[in-house]
């Protein structure tokens, strides 16, 4: 019996959770968790490396490397598909800190949040 799956720590919750073709609303869709959302907002958009990402959201590096190898599957597949991509769902739990989307208070380390 494998070990239970442990709880990952985002920001919050996407404002918009669909993304899709404008010209086309074929049905299709890529569902991606909020897991793999966030572990492609702290690496791409944020610019951390996969250690300091699992930092952040409280699980091993080989974690989001796995967490972030299928997001980028999903991002592929919805972009040459044209598909859409609904953000929903997962394991997780939400930061208990005062956060904003782009800056969240468990990133400032000066402030030792």
């Amino acid at each position: 019996m494998g070990r239970p799956t442990k709880s990952r720590v985002i920001c919050s919750e996407p404002e918009i959770n669909t993304f899709g073709p404008f010209n086309t609303n074929n049905g299709l869709y890529v569902y991606m968790s909020l897991e793999e959302y966030e572990v492609i907002r702290l690496i791409d958009f944020e610019g951390l490396n996969q250690e300091e990402c699992a930092y952040f959201m409280g699980v091993a590096r080989t974690t989001i490397q796995r967490i972030y190898d299928n997001a980028r599957k999903k991002l592929a597949m919805a972009l040459v598909g044209g598909k859409t991509i609904k953000i929903e769902g997962g394991n997780y739990i939400l930061c208990n800190k005062k956060c904003n989307k782009i800056n969240c208070c468990r990133f400032n380390i000066k402030k030792n949040c």
